[in-house]
C-alpha cells in the first residue's frame, strides 16, 4: 500500500481492504507541545470532507459523497427507517447500511514531525453488499499513490489541503 513520504502530502492513498469493508486515511493531525493541533484533510473521493463547521466550533463525522449515497440507497434502502407507528416511535438506523469507525494511528516522520493519522473503517453488514460496493467504486478505492510527474491527484468534491 502506498504511504506518504512527507507529512505535508495530502494526496489520496488507496483504501486498505478489510474483510467486509475498507480503511481510508481521511485526516492528519499535527501535534506540537506548545500550540493547538493543526489538521490536514487527505484528498479522497469516497467520503465528504470529514470536518463540519457549525455555530459552536468544528466537529468531525463521516458521510459518503452524494453520488455514492444515492447508489447505496438504491442498493440498501434509506439510511434510516421508520417503524409502522411512526411518528409515535422514532426512526431507527437501517442495519443494512455500513458503519463508520474512527481509527487513530501515531506516526513519527523522518523529519521529526509527529502526527496522528486518522483512518475511517467502513464496515458493511454483509459480504454481498461490500462486494457490490467494491465492484462499483473500485476506481475510487484504489485511487492514490504517486502521480505522473508529481501532479496532484483529482480529489473529487473539492477536498481542501488543510483546515
Amino acid at each position: 500500500m502506498y504511504e506518504h513520504e512527507q507529512a505535508g502530502d495530502v494526496r489520496a492513498v488507496p483504501a486498505q481492504m478489510l474483510e467486509r469493508g475498507f480503511r481510508l486515511l481521511v485526516l492528519r493531525e499535527f501535534r506540537a507541545t506548545d500550540q493547538p493541533p493543526a489538521l490536514a484533510l487527505i484528498q479522497q473521493s469516497i467520503l465528504r470532507d470529514v470536518h463540519r463547521v457549525h455555530r459552536h466550533g468544528v466537529s468531525f463525522g463521516c458521510t459518503f459523497l452524494p453520488e455514492i449515497m444515492q447508489w447505496l440507497i438504491d442498493l440498501l434502502g434509506r439510511p434510516s427507517l421508520h417503524p409502522p407507528d411512526y411518528p409515535a416511535s422514532p426512526a431507527y438506523r437501517n442495519p443494512a447500511w455500513p458503519s463508520f469507525h474512527w481509527r487513530p494511528e501515531s506516526r513519527l516522520w523522518e523529519e521529526g514531525v509527529e502526527t496522528v493519522e486518522w483512518h475511517v473503517d467502513v464496515i458493511f453488514a454483509d459480504s454481498a453488499s461490500f462486494d457490490a460496493f467494491a465492484a462499483r467504486w473500485r476506481d475510487r478505492l484504489t485511487q492514490g499513490g504517486p502521480t505522473e510527474a508529481g501532479a496532484p491527484s483529482d480529489a473529487g468534491e473539492g477536498s481542501k489541503a488543510g483546515l
